[in-house]
């Protein structure tokens, strides 16, 4: 069984078209044709930290690890806690990795996923006014994301003006990075995810409405990126990371192809420019795993790596539905010979809340979820039984630590390195 529609991470020769193929070497673009992969780009290298630099785990491994049960896992598990630590590409930086605490999408983010251990590090790619690619989950999320509606000059632009709440309807807005100019989106600071659905002001409208068991520690100002911007924090991380950047596809509040000052902008130029984002940077095309979810990006005969959200590789069986098992469509995936990454980790709060929230990654198991002793429980059983290459993580450093205790590697290695490339048209 192949997901077309589910986010893909996806490496050589897995699709046929411009939009998300890996590796980049041979490909011809709008602007390049390189056909070596090595030369002129940054070093395929060995995933270990520069002298000097260290990776730190943090408090929240080990909180995790002291609420398991006792079992081999456990002590396999517990022989690690004084290192060594290391990076792991099975560890892939979601957002950037740290938004369980700090403003995703940011170079603060970016910054703490790195140190915490991670070998991949995203960016979701959306465009501005002016066609410059910048990091967004999505290119209409700055109502929520950022403090557009406490700028009344940026405000205005947004595609959906601010209305505020009344006994009918919460309060509503929809702040696109297509409303406004790269430089504009500069000059925005990121925020925690959320909104005031009662606000009757702009200004309220983005007090509020953070899950609870997040943080505002570091919601102080974070720092936008342009995806070329996101290229070189990345590339400089000591230690040597990957990239894994999404292509968006715009929501119904903008039109595509999007008029511009150079004609309309379609999806496929859109692909074409993040690309050749890369190409200009020098960037190794065996580093870059670009992910879509658009089927018209993908060939379903070129994928080998999918990626599902967890709901859909577990479930749960026995008298009361409580013991957790691999999901016919997790077997399927492995049996077909497919790599799977996972997502996302450590996005839904205390493990022991999942059932009563409805939470989605947990949709399909919930059952059998009561603590948050359970999370390297469910993360060995994605890694072992179903055979995950990687889990995107809010929090890196859990994946990490599982990853680097056990010995994983993710996505690196000849593996996608030596796979045979297809070149299809743009």
């Amino acid at each position: 069984m192949v997901f077309t529609v589910a986010k893909l991470a996806v490496a050589a020769a897995v699709l046929n078209n411009a939009v998300s193929a890996v590796p980049l070497a041979g490909r011809q673009s709008g602007k390049y044709d390189w056909h070596d992969s090595n030369g002129g780009h940054t070093p395929i290298e060995p995933p270990t930290p520069g002298s000097g630099y260290f990776i730190s785990y943090g408090p929240r491994p080990y909180y995790l690890l002291n609420n398991m049960t006792d079992s081999p896992l456990k002590r396999k598990l517990q022989s690690c806690e004084n290192g060594p630590f290391e990076i792991t590409a099975f560890s892939i930086a979601h957002r950037g990795g740290a938004d369980l605490q700090i403003p995703e999408e940011t170079v603060q983010s970016s910054v703490a996923g790195a140190r915490m251990g991670a070998g991949v590090n995203e960016c979701d790619v959306a465009f501005t006014s002016d066609l410059e690619l910048v990091c967004r989950h999505d290119q209409c999320d700055l109502h929520t994301t950022t403090d557009i509606m406490n700028r009344p000059e940026l405000r205005e632009k947004c595609s959906v003006p601010f209305s505020p709440a009344n006994d009918t309807a919460p309060a509503s807005a929809t702040c696109c990075t297509s409303d406004i100019t790269l430089a504009e989106f500069k000059g925005l600071c990121s925020k925690m995810d959320g909104f005031n659905k009662s606000a009757t002001t702009p200004e309220d409208f983005t007090k509020g409405g953070i899950p609870v068991w997040r943080t505002e520690l570091y919601n102080t100002c974070g720092t936008v990126m342009t995806l070329a911007e996101y290229i070189d924090l990345t590339d400089s991380f000591p230690g040597y990371r990957n990239f894994t950047p999404e292509l968006k596809t715009p929501p119904a509040a903008v039109t595509m192809p999007f008029p511009s000052e150079n004609g309309n902008y379609t999806q496929a130029q859109f692909a074409r420019d993040m690309v050749d984002t890369f190409l200009e940077k020098g960037i190794s095309p065996y580093r870059v795993f670009p992910q879509s979810f658009l089927p018209d990006d993908l060939a379903a005969k070129g994928v080998n790596i999918i990626a599902p959200p967890i709901n859909y590789l577990l479930t749960v069986t026995g008298e009361n539905n409580e013991t957790i098992i691999p999901s016919d469509y997790g077997y399927a995936a492995k049996a077909a010979g497919l790599d799977i990454i996972a997502w996302t980790m450590e996005r839904s709060g205390p493990l022991t809340n999942v059932k009563a929230s409805e939470d989605y990654y947990f949709s399909t198991f919930a059952d059998g979820v009561k603590t948050d002793g359970q999370f390297f429980e469910i993360l060995d059983m994605l890694a072992q039984e179903i055979g995950i290459v990687g889990a995107f993580s809010d929090w890196s450093s859990s994946v990490s630590y599982y990853g680097s205790c056990m010995g994983l590697k993710g996505t690196y290695g000849e593996k996608y390195h030596a796979a045979p490339y297809r070149q299809g048209p743009l």
